[in-house]
């Protein structure tokens, strides 16, 4: 069992800026195609779109749930008619899950939406302010990639 220690004070910018990406991610989140998917779920297909077909397993391992859990948000994403299911030739007992082009609809329509949220967002700033964040979103990236 992992010890708890006291929280020392964060850095003022560390700080700032878990509160601030925590917060926009919020607010993203909230611009989808489809209102009845969980955040899981749409991350899932997103997943499925940008990577290709993949297993289950790869999924629960990408989403940090475990497989049972991974295998309720695949019934409900196959339920919606969103992702197939496609058995191995090789191996009857593995499955290969691929977004349909319903899913696919329902991924560009979030990236849409999600982006013209920013857009707008972004149309308020100075173009100064805009060459700040684009220099931030590089860093945030190098920050990730570290």
């Amino acid at each position: 069992m992992s010890t708890i220690l006291p929280a020392a004070p964060p850095h003022p910018l560390a700080a700032e800026l878990r509160q601030a990406t925590l917060r926009l991610a919020r607010r993203l989140r909230l611009e989808k195609a489809d209102d009845e998917l969980s955040d899981g779920q749409t991350s899932v297909l997103a997943y499925l779109d940008r990577s290709g077909a993949q297993s289950p397993a790869a999924l629960s391992a990408f989403e940090h749930v475990s497989p049972p859990s991974m295998n309720r948000t695949l019934n409900s994403l196959q339920e919606a008619g969103y992702i197939d299911r496609t058995p191995s030739p090789d191996d009857r007992r593995m499955v290969s899950v691929s977004v349909t082009d319903a899913g696919r609809l329902v991924v560009n329509e979030t990236r849409r939406r999600r982006d013209a949220w920013l857009e707008g967002r972004l149309d308020g700033l100075s173009a100064d302010d805009r060459d700040v964040l684009g220099e931030a979103a590089a860093i945030i990236r190098k920050l990730l990639e570290a």
